[in-house]
């Protein structure tokens, strides 16, 4: 299960290294803040979604698939694939190939990891406010096994980020929130010092009543002013 990543020396070559590679450089500073870790959605934060309906009607699109039917055995299988129940080979047999097609599953696969883009400002200013201010950082995400080691490989996401509390990981997702209490027991901080990001306003809502100070996130400078009103500044 991949749910931590410790802070071994592999790890802080690691971090250097993709510190050089993006021109981060900027020393630790004294934390003039409470906030001592930042809980971290991935899909439309720091990456676009990976699998939302909006993808799935690109997909439907692009191989002629009926959209309507293909939605409805998605969402019949949308909780338990994100919970980490279902692997992508069986997902795609039961939303697509449950009958025979004019493509392959390679072909498919490969469409959908392609959906992926990085929101690079996002993912620099979290990198560099982890070194400024010596944050823990960890993921709370709704996301599909394969789809997320993607992720979290192609863009190098576990270069800044100490654990992925990700919902194939732990068989909880949210809206439950159980998942952010999971969050706090890993990275063990009080809610008190951590800021979450996300950009659904009921998981907000759900984070903030657990006592988690949160952000709904629309747009790269409104979270960055947010973060700066915690403390958090990135000048």
């Amino acid at each position: 299960m991949y749910l931590l990543v410790p802070e071994t020396k592999g790890k802080t070559l690691a971090l250097s290294s993709w510190k050089a590679s993006t021109g981060i450089v900027k020393a630790s500073v004294k934390r003039n803040t409470t906030i001592s870790c930042i809980f971290l959605d991935v899909g439309g934060v720091v990456l676009t979604n990976g699998w939302d309906h909006l993808a799935r009607r690109r997909a439907a699109k692009h191989f002629k698939l009926q959209w309507a039917e293909m939605e409805d055995r998605h969402n019949l299988n949308c909780a338990t694939y994100e919970e980490g129940k279902l692997r992508l080979e069986e997902y795609l047999g039961r939303v697509v190939f449950y009958k025979k097609r004019t493509f392959t599953r390679a072909q498919f696969r490969s469409f959908m990891f392609a959906q992926s883009k990085p929101y690079t400002e996002m993912i620099e200013i979290f990198a560099q406010l982890k070194i400024r201010y010596g944050l823990k950082i960890a993921v709370v995400s709704n996301e599909a096994r394969e789809l997320n080691a993607y992720r979290i490989r192609k863009f190098k996401l576990d270069g800044f980020v100490d654990c992925f509390i990700s919902s194939c990981f732990v068989h909880v997702r949210k809206p439950d929130a159980d998942i952010f209490r999971l969050a706090l027991d890993i990275t063990q901080v009080p809610a008190r010092e951590v800021v979450y990001i996300e950009n659904t306003p009921m998981f907000v809502q759900i984070a903030e009543g657990l006592g988690i100070r949160s952000i709904l996130h629309t747009d790269y400078k409104s979270t960055c002013a947010k973060l700066a009103s915690f403390g958090l500044q990135n000048d």
